[in-house]
Parts: C-alpha cells; sequence; structure tokens
C-alpha cells in the first residue's frame, strides 16, 4: 500500500452498488482495502461505507436507499477509479488469486508508471499503478 495513511483526503471517490456487501468483500479481499466503516439500514443494506487504501478512500453504498444521492446516481454508468500502489506486480497477483476480472495485466507505461487495470463485480473499473503526482499545496 503506498502511503502511510492517517489525515483526511479531499477527494473520496462514492460508487454505488447492487449488491455493497459484496463489493465490500471484493474490494477488501482482492483488492486490499481496509474497512473503515460500514453503516447499514434497519434492512441490512449498506447505507454508507468508507474503504481505505493508503492515505486515500473511496465512499460507497447500496443502490436502491431512495436516498438523494441514490436517486441522483440512478442512471449513472460505471466509473474509473485510479489506486496508487507500491508493488503493483503482488498487488496484481492477489486480485488474481481472488478471481478479480482482469483488463489488461501489469504493464509499464511511457510515463513512468507500471499499473494495471480490473473490473469489479458491478463493472467499475480500478486501476492500480505506482503513478503519484505531487500537489502543490
Amino acid at each position: 500500500m503506498a502511503g502511510t495513511g492517517g489525515g483526511r483526503p479531499s477527494i473520496y471517490p462514492t460508487l454505488t452498488y447492487t449488491d455493497a456487501k459484496a463489493a465490500i468483500r471484493q474490494l477488501t479481499e482482492a483488492f486490499g482495502f481496509t474497512e473503515l466503516s460500514v453503516y447499514e439500514g434497519e434492512d441490512g443494506m449498506v447505507v454508507h461505507a468508507e474503504l481505505v487504501q493508503g492515505n486515500g478512500a473511496v465512499m460507497l453504498g447500496s443502490k436502491g436507499t431512495g436516498s438523494a444521492y441514490d436517486k441522483t446516481m440512478k442512471e449513472a454508468g460505471p466509473t474509473g477509479v485510479y489506486v496508487v500502489v507500491d508493488d503493483v506486480d503482488a498487488h496484481h497477483q492477489r486480485a488474481v488469486e481472488h478471481g478479480a476480472e482482469i483488463l489488461m495485466p501489469p504493464t509499464d507505461q511511457d510515463y513512468g508508471s507500471r499499473d494495471y487495470m480490473a473490473r469489479d463485480a458491478e463493472g467499475n473499473v480500478w486501476s492500480f499503478g505506482t503513478y503519484a503526482p505531487e500537489i502543490g499545496a
């Protein structure tokens, strides 16, 4: 995992899933995210979850909750998220071992990164690589 964690990221990709519990399992088991928090409604649906990778995080929840965000995202398609990792090959191997659909194997890019792409069970594309541009204050 890149970074040491801690602090508060200022950008959180936010995704909705038909089966958010399965998504959390896949993201933690295959892609190495750590579960920070999961909030379920009385019906057992995930209304909000936060998963951490390095010093970044994603938020996710279940489709069909009826929340304002859920209604807004109802017709949204899959999304793509890039996640920085230290060891692309080991990360890729973990994803393969957990049955993730690999779209591109670890590849050295012209701009100096090494990365791979995978699709989660609901069609979102996750890129994992070493490219981490410095962002000025």
